[in-house]
């Protein structure tokens, strides 16, 4: 399978999604919402795979290859969140970055030939790139929860239910960045000699890490709804919501640079180890 049959696959799991979207935001059946959602992660996943066979290797070397990981693991995480919790929101809104993401594709291909340096050429290397995309997709799903929580028209306080809902994401995906970056440093220390070098892309790694790090240590400090906190009745919580909510948004900016930005700063230009 080649790049150029990526559009078929590409609409018919943008149709899938958007049906079941919209099943979901109608009130429909969960399971028929969930299906559909799932039918087209598969169609999807279906692409993937035809492109790691045709290419030999895994399709995880370019920018627009890591983009399809992103939008299938994030089409999976919505219609897990949706099936579990039965936000009619989740599955609209996650469609929506899926197809966008897909669509960059599709308006922006990029080069997607055969060839992997031998740097690449590592037991690491799939582990490594699944492990971030899924923790990318998650982190995904979170901001756009707490964007969702943070601007919704009624303006209300959000409820317990809802912040473990976002705590809980932002946990799964903290601890996958964790790994990735274990995983990374490994990869580093069979391919160039050492764990870590302050390269660019880690230096915004790091970044990115410690910056949802730093919104579980503050969770607590959010009011009655957060685990541990010593607010009482009356008392004004020492961190607010939309506090937190900010801090989600920063966060997921600074994943964007770790992501894809680094490839275009200029001090990155021939002196990042990971820009190909």
């Amino acid at each position: 399978m080649m790049w150029d049959s990526f559009v078929w696959f590409a609409l018919a799991a943008a149709v899938l999604w958007t049906a079941g979207a919209a099943t979901g935001a109608a009130g429909g059946r969960v399971r028929l919402a969930s299906a559909l959602s799932l039918c087209g992660s598969a169609v999807f996943l279906a692409f993937i795979a035809g492109l790691w066979i045709s290419l030999g290797r895994p399709p995880m070397r370019t920018i627009g290859e890591t983009r399809l990981w992103y939008s299938f693991f994030l089409s999976l995480i919505g219609a897990a969140v949706y099936a579990g919790w039965r936000y009619r929101w989740i599955l609209p809104f996650s469609c929506m970055m899926s197809v966008v993401f897909l669509c960059i594709n599709l308006f922006r291909p990029e080069i997607h030939d055969e060839a992997l340096m031998p740097a690449l050429q590592s037991v690491w290397f799939v582990p490594h790139v699944t492990v971030y995309m899924f923790a990318y997709a998650l982190l995904g799903a979170v901001v756009i929860f707490a964007l969702y929580l943070w601007l919704r028209p009624s303006r209300k306080e959000p409820t317990e239910d809802e912040m473990a809902l976002c705590d809980n994401l932002v946990r799964a995906g903290w601890s996958f960045l964790t790994l990735g970056m274990v995983m990374g440093a490994l990869w580093a220390k069979q391919a160039w000699g050492d764990w870590w070098t302050w390269d660019p892309k880690e230096t915004w790694a790091m970044a990115t890490w410690l910056s949802y790090l730093l919104y579980l240590h503050l969770r607590p400090l959010s009011g009655p709804a957060g685990a541990g906190t010593d607010a009482g009745p009356g008392r004004k919580p020492v961190v607010s919501h939309d506090m937190l909510f900010a801090l989600l948004v920063f966060s997921f900016l600074l994943l964007q640079m770790c992501w894809y930005g680094i490839n275009y700063l200029p001090a990155a230009q021939g002196i990042s180890i990971h820009t190909y």
